[in-house]
């Protein structure tokens, strides 16, 4: 190991203080001072010296990637109970909880209370120790939750460590993890491209994402935090809630966009007002408004009943709900082929905005709620954005409701349709469906595809509306006269698209089978099917068996790659594009067909510094037919260590990964060696 100099110490405790700043300017004020680039040059940095000096600071932002998948969520005991809140439904409710407290207290002075929004996320409890993160867990039953430590380690706005504040021994900070509306929308978009089920509204999908048992998949979600209420503390004493939300904002926590403090129920009404006033504004679902008695001896002696506190409660806010009569429902073609069950309503007013349509999900949800053509049924706006149908209202039927069942073929191409194994998605599999056209285009063309420049998003949606291209093998038969007769062409820019698309002609089997957008294969599948096949006609009318005997691909994979090639319209697609001068090699089989590859099926992690340069180890290791990843996890079968090897060498001792050196690793290739 390489000794760790004051010099270095201090400079990696610089870095990480700093990063960590700059972490906070950006995910709890939104108003960073430096570039992303160079927090990037920074962060790059930072991970080089604690790779080399094996000198990590809990707080370190490195810290922050997801740890290897857990088996399960452990139990947690919370030192003090996570209490849920009585609600009210009325000012007038709120006029009679105040006067319970007055009553209680027996004062007739006002009472000093906070209000918030009430966020509609995850309840979380942050358990720091001597001002660094010990322990994340959820609400679970308000005793026992679950430890998400390592999840919420990756979400950016949770301080791995108190700082600019005095710090007690202990602390439980109590808040809630949400997903902002626009976030969630994209969230679900990616899980419709994936075959997987949407989530419901963004409280669901934050609690799905905080509830992972690999944190890899948390640590991709964009998730926020706000920070409002306390727990047990230990070497600190807070008198109030305002207090103690000022200390929060010292110590660099996020706290809820709007909270005031006031007096009396008129006080506490008129804040309400303002919540929701600006709910609409809001990046976040706000379901109500949270008013809390302010001075902590007061909610000491008011106490608890039951499972809720006497000191505070909840304004539920009226919910958007309407109900109306579904005249039609039809089936949507997504960008990515995932056929979503849409509802056309009655007209219906519901929170000031006028309702017409609704997302059915899927036919799972479908054949759950009972979901007919002419129902009456309840509709809900979640989150002010997505309308969606709450319950069907079985009592209006007449018995001319008409069940709608999921399509055979496509309703716009007449493709095949599929359901993908273990999802609830059904999905057209025809490569030129008009709905998923321009998108497939665009893919088709970017740079890890057949790397057309200057066909970009603009230009594929100018092109497709102007009728020059509508599949992919009309990209090879524009001339560069129809480019000039288009507006953002003129003659260099004309004739620089013509001959991109004429060097794309010129591709590889593992570039041509990822640009062609088939459900599942990303770039590292397609490199395996090529390795495998010698070229393009020998997939055709592939059987799902072929493809799953490949080591690393799935049922998932193999199905939807079978299904492709069976598609005649694919296939004369394709034959198509061939014909219009397509030269597709493949390098892959052909080197990798020569000699043997005793790396099949192996995953391979490289660290330190080698004898030879990665890139150059990852070639030799893909030679044989392994796979180079570049983090450690339990899949990986050897970690190869050179000198100053860091943290992964430390991560694959702790899983009891097979540590090679680079001498072993060439010598296992000339078979030399072993594989132990």
């Amino acid at each position: 190991m390489t000794s760790v100099s004051a010099e270095i110490k201090l400079e990696i405790e610089k870095l990480v203080k700093g990063l960590n700043y700059h972490c906070y300017r950006y995910y709890v004020l939104d108003s960073p001072v430096i570039s992303d680039a160079e927090y990037d040059t920074q962060y790059r940095h930072l991970k080089d010296l604690e790779e080399k000096y094996q000198y990590v600071l809990p707080d370190s932002p490195t810290q922050r990637v997801g740890a290897p998948p857990l088996d399960k969520l452990e139990k947690v005991q919370h030192t003090e109970p996570m209490l849920s809140l009585d609600n009210a439904f009325s000012y007038d409710e709120v006029r009679e909880f105040d006067a319970r407290v007055r009553r209680f207290l027996k004062s007739d002075e006002e009472v000093e209370y906070t209000v918030e929004p009430k966020y509609d996320g995850l309840a979380m409890e942050l358990t720091y120790r001597n001002g660094i993160l010990y322990r994340a867990s959820t609400r679970g039953d308000g005793n026992v939750g679950e430890d998400v430590t390592v999840n919420i380690r990756t979400v950016r706005a949770v301080p791995l460590k108190i700082e600019d504040a005095d710090i007690p021994e202990e602390i439980d900070i109590r808040g809630e993890v949400y997903m902002e509306v626009k976030e969630f929308e994209t969230l679900n978009e990616e899980r419709e491209k994936e075959g997987g089920p949407a989530f419901a509204n963004p409280r669901n999908a934050a609690a799905g994402s905080v509830r992972q048992l690999d944190s890899s998949i948390t640590a991709k979600r964009k998730l926020h935090l706000a920070c409002y209420g306390i727990g047990s503390v230990r070497g600190m004493e807070f008198k109030s809630q305002w207090e103690f939300i000022k200390w929060l904002k010292q110590a660099r926590f996020p706290v809820p966009e709007i909270i005031e403090l006031v007096k009396g129920s008129d006080g506490v009404i008129s804040v309400i007002k303002e919540i929701e006033a600006k709910r609409k504004d809001f990046s976040f679902e706000a379901d109500g408004a949270v008013i809390k008695v302010n001075d902590f001896g007061l909610q000491k002696i008011l106490g608890i009943k039951t499972r809720e506190p006497r000191w505070a409660t909840a304004y539920k806010f009226p919910a958007h709900q309407g109900t109306t009569v579904i005249n039609e429902i039809i089936a949507s073609v997504g960008r990515t082929g995932t056929i979503t069950p849409v509802a056309f309503l009655e007209p219906v007013r519901i929170g000031g905005v006028t309702v017409s349509r609704s997302t059915l999900h899927n036919w799972d949800e479908i054949e759950r709620k009972d979901i007919r053509i002419g129902d009456t049924v309840v509709v809900e706006r979640a989150g002010d954005v997505i309308p969606h149908v709450v319950a069907v209202l079985i009592e209006k039927r007449t018995g001319k409701e008409n069940k709608f069942d999921p399509p055979d073929e496509c309703p716009v191409c007449g493709s095949e349709v599929e359901r993908d194994e273990g999802g609830v998605a059904f999905r057209c599999i025809g490569l030129n469906c008009p709905a998923q056209v321009r998108q497939r285009i665009g893919h088709y063309a970017s740079r890890s595809a057949m790397d057309i420049d200057g066909l970009g998003e603009k230009n594929v949606e100018l092109l497709y509306s102007r009728g020059l291209v509508r599949h992919f093998a009309d990209i090879y038969r524009l001339k560069k006269s129809d480019l000039l007769a288009l507006p953002r062409f003129a003659e260099k820019s004309a004739q620089n698209l013509i001959d991109a698309i004429e060097k794309s002609k010129q591709t590889t089997l593992a570039r041509f089978l990822y640009s062609l957008g088939i459900v599942h294969v990303g770039e590292y599948a397609a490199k395996l099917l090529a390795g495998n096949f010698r070229d393009l006609e020998e997939l055709y009318h592939v059987q799902t068996e072929r493809i799953i005997e490949i080591k690393q691909m799935g049922e998932k994979i193999a199905g939807s790659v079978s299904h492709f090639f069976n598609d005649s319209k694919n296939l004369h697609t394709l034959d198509t594009l061939k014909s219009l001068g397509m030269k597709i090699s493949n390098p892959d089989f052909d080197e990798r067909g020569k000699g043997p590859r005793p790396f099949e099926g192996l995953t391979f992690v490289i660290t330190g510094t080698l004898p030879k340069p990665r890139n150059e180890v990852e070639a030799l290791i893909e030679g044989m037919g392994g796979r180079a990843s570049g983090s450690v996890s339990k899949k990986t079968d050897y970690l190869v260590a050179g000198e100053d090897a860091g943290s992964k060498l430390r991560k694959a001792r702790d899983l009891g990964i097979k540590i090679i050196s680079y001498e072993e690793l060439v010598a296992m290739t000339k078979g030399e060696g072993r594989l132990f």
